[in-house]
């Protein structure tokens, strides 16, 4: 994505797949330097500029969130964005989404910088 200011991409749309941290990650350092609070609604991208605020909706329930980016990532995987516990339990169901050991909680998202 090209770089611009963080005004420039509001109105900026995307469709992907959202995961969460799992609980190991609780209070680690971020790549903003800010640590990760599993209670704030943050998270992470790729490319966005941090401090930069997306609506993310799941496209199966129509239920959307705002989060702050405040970290990097997610890499690998296919995933479009890490939210925080928070963020992915109000818009998904955290529950059924970890399986015993088996980690399959993503989502279908559609996200937009809203500011």
């Amino acid at each position: 994505l090209p770089v611009k200011s963080s005004t420039e991409w509001i109105g900026y749309k995307e469709s992907g797949i959202a995961s969460f941290y799992s609980k190991r990650f609780e209070h680690k350092m971020l790549a903003s330097g800010e640590r990760l609070n599993q209670h704030s609604k943050t998270a992470a991208h790729r490319t966005l500029p941090f401090g930069t605020k997306v609506k993310v909706t799941n496209v199966k329930n129509g239920k959307s969130v705002v989060v702050r980016i405040n970290d990097r990532g997610p890499f690998g995987m296919g995933l479009l964005i890490y939210l925080s516990r928070a963020a992915f339990s109000s818009i998904g169901n955290i529950d059924s989404a970890v399986i015993g050991n088996v980690y399959s909680g993503v989502i279908s998202v559609e996200i937009e910088v809203v500011e």
